[in-house]
């Protein structure tokens, strides 16, 4: 995502990116003078921070905007985003069916909650085995912006991606391509077992079709990494130079060192879902088994949904980990952020990131981290045996030597841990993320102020 992950999760899938709550600082990047303050409509059709990375984006881009005094309005459709209206930021709900929530997923709705087509085609795309959830909210999301024309200077659709969206919405559009979900479905078919589950996962991603239509007749895309830029380009054909990389980052006020956490011996900490095969959860189950032959006393700790059956299940099982690998989720802020600082180890064993929150927010509580080379990662971990230990994707045996050096080496987890931190607070803050993407919204306010005066000059 974000986000973290910032894909949709086919069925039998889930994940999760973790929030943060109190402030990013240093502040600037404020209206200057001469300049008012933008009114800003926020589009995200998947906005919960507990099921990946778009809801955390989502959460703390639309405060630090808040921050810097513009007008935030979040548009978002269940599970709706968990926002600061502290800081001024308001939520419009603008209500799917809810055909996946908790805890009846892919249920069929009674008689009396259809309202109108965009209704039925949601229903009717969901029994034929695709996801329809960025069609009909960008469907929705355009219907309610013509009602309400003129209240805002600019649209930030957050990944939506969808036919709604092209058009005249009454305000210029900037939409974020945290990655393009074509890297999903790839490594999701490569993982499948069977005719069956690639014929089911080639319908869930059918959306991506029209994802990358839409995303070449954009024209401005924001994204949060170099690799994302050039895999946008590759992937769904958009222009170069309608692409712009605004980094995102981690809450340093939350994520933060405290010495008074007392560290657990042993202790390694990754964020991952048990069944999304690009998370590599797989490979530090295995990797986790080879360090306890040398450190028995290694535990891994996953903040995440635990798979009762797959790889993962399995792997637990056949290696005799049942006690060594704990599953928890629908923990608070402050609890995770315990947990990280508690830890001996981070680890991301991401097959592929598109800028990887675990890992900037592990960094930032001065954790030493253990992670891929996978997609965008090394943007954010920096330096093999500088900021990080770096190790490349799927590679269980690397990944073991990598924590196994860490556990024994004490010296070596300081270093690390300092020099992470202050990776993020130099390059990786949401403060900057906001300056940065507000930026890119005045160019488009620009842009289409120069496409009227150019319009009406050729009409007289």
């Amino acid at each position: 995502m974000p986000s973290g992950d910032d894909s949709p999760q086919p069925p039998g899938s889930g994940g999760r990116d973790t929030p943060g709550a109190p402030a990013d600082a240093p502040r600037g990047g404020a209206p200057g003078r001469g300049e008012r303050p933008l009114r800003i409509a926020l589009l995200t059709y998947k906005g919960n921070p507990f099921c990946g990375g778009q809801g955390v984006y989502v959460r703390h881009l639309s405060r630090e905007l808040a921050r810097l005094g513009h007008d935030v309005e979040v548009i978002g459709a269940q599970p709706y985003p968990v926002l600061d209206p502290e800081e001024g930021v308001r939520l419009t709900e603008l209500p799917s069916l809810d055909l996946y929530r908790s805890p009846d997923p892919f249920r069929t709705p009674a008689r009396d909650e259809y309202r109108d087509w965009v209704d039925a085609l949601e229903v009717g795309t969901m029994w034929t085995g695709g996801f329809p959830e960025p069609l009909t909210f960008s469907l929705r999301a355009r219907r309610h912006l013509r009602a309400h024309r003129g209240r805002f200077d600019v649209v930030h659709d957050n990944q939506t991606l969808g036919y709604g969206l092209l058009g005249d919405l009454g305000a210029p559009l900037v939409t974020t391509v945290h990655h393009p979900i074509t890297v999903d479905r790839q490594l999701e078919l490569d993982a499948a077992a069977g005719w069956q589950r690639r014929a089911s996962l080639r319908r869930w991603y059918a959306f991506t079709r029209m994802q990358k239509r839409v995303a070449r007749r954009l024209p401005s895309v924001l994204t949060v990494s170099d690799t994302s830029r050039r895999e946008i380009e590759e992937h769904l054909g958009v222009r170069p130079d309608r692409i712009r990389v605004v980094h995102i980052g981690a809450d340093t006020g939350l994520f933060s060192p405290d010495p008074a956490v007392a560290e657990i011996p042993g202790r390694i900490i990754t964020t991952s879902s048990a069944d999304v095969p690009l998370k590599g959860l797989v490979h530090l189950v295995e990797a986790l088994a080879k360090v306890r032959t040398e450190h028995p006393g290694a535990h891994l700790v996953v903040v995440g949904k635990r798979a009762e059956d797959g790889p993962v299940a399995r792997a637990i099982e056949r290696y005799g980990l049942g006690g060594a690998v704990e599953f928890v989720k629908g923990v608070s802020d402050p609890e995770l952020v315990d947990l990280v600082r508690g830890s001996q180890i981070a680890c991301v064993p991401s097959l592929y990131e598109g800028f990887s929150l675990p890992a900037a927010e592990a960094m930032a509580t001065g954790t030493p981290l253990t992670a891929t080379t996978g997609g965008a990662i090394p943007e954010v971990a920096g330096p093999d045996g500088e900021t990080c230990l770096a190790v490349p994707p799927g590679d269980a045996g690397a990944l073991a030597a990598a924590l196994g050096r860490l556990l024994g080496d004490a010296e070596l987890r300081a270093r690390l841990g300092a020099a992470g931190r202050a990776r993020v607070l130099e390059r990786f803050t949401w403060a900057r993320a906001a300056e940065g993407t507000a930026e890119l919204y005045r160019e488009a306010v620009e842009r289409a102020a120069r496409s009227r005066r150019g319009a009406r000059t050729a009409a007289r």
